[in-house]
């Protein structure tokens, strides 16, 4: 169950007025979600231009797939054509540069590409010494996994998964 609809069922005895405020609010700075069919958002197209200045693979031949789990998550990112030596390479090389960087509460790489006010950012660098990042190889690219005990910090990375969803429009899935 997702951060936002974990909130939606506790705000439901508090009313509607109350609940679709915080709904309206969880939602604006999740990121905008859009209609598949009306192509990237002015933001998803910054996202994208911010990211070609952080990974090195490229977005249009790879996807970020985001899967929440009960103890964090897992964020793989794949070459979207089987075999790609090139986009393999590059996607584990900047994963396990990340896990490194994570591991050390250093998360200037999402907040570069995001902003640093993205939700869940905060909570992750302050909490990075009480959440394990696991860098995997696999065969078309790469798994990055998320291990905390903390409910809040796996409720931080299910919101900054979302906000990755949001912002990475046609370049990410869900792992649900």
């Amino acid at each position: 169950m997702s951060s936002v609809v974990r909130r939606r069922a506790l705000l439901a005895g508090a009313g509607i007025a109350v609940a679709a405020t915080v709904t309206a609010v969880v939602l604006a700075v999740g990121g905008s979600q859009q209609d598949p069919g009306e192509g990237p958002s002015g933001r998803q197209k910054v996202v994208a231009e911010r990211g070609r200045s952080v990974m090195p693979f490229d977005l249009e031949q790879t996807t970020h797939r985001f899967t929440p789990t009960a103890a964090g998550g897992t964020q793989d990112v794949v070459a979207d054509r089987r075999g790609d030596a090139e986009q393999i390479d590059l996607i584990r090389a900047h994963l396990r540069k990340e896990a490194e960087a994570f591991g050390r509460g250093d998360f200037g790489d999402p907040a570069r590409i995001h902003g640093d006010d993205m939700p869940g950012l905060a909570a992750l660098q302050d909490g990075h010494d009480r959440i394990e990042v696991r860098f995997k190889e696999q065969a078309d690219g790469a798994t990055l996994t998320y291990i905390t005990r903390e409910p809040a910090l796996v409720d931080a990375l299910h919101d900054w998964f979302e906000a990755q969803l949001g912002d990475h429009g046609a370049h990410a899935e869900s792992g649900h």
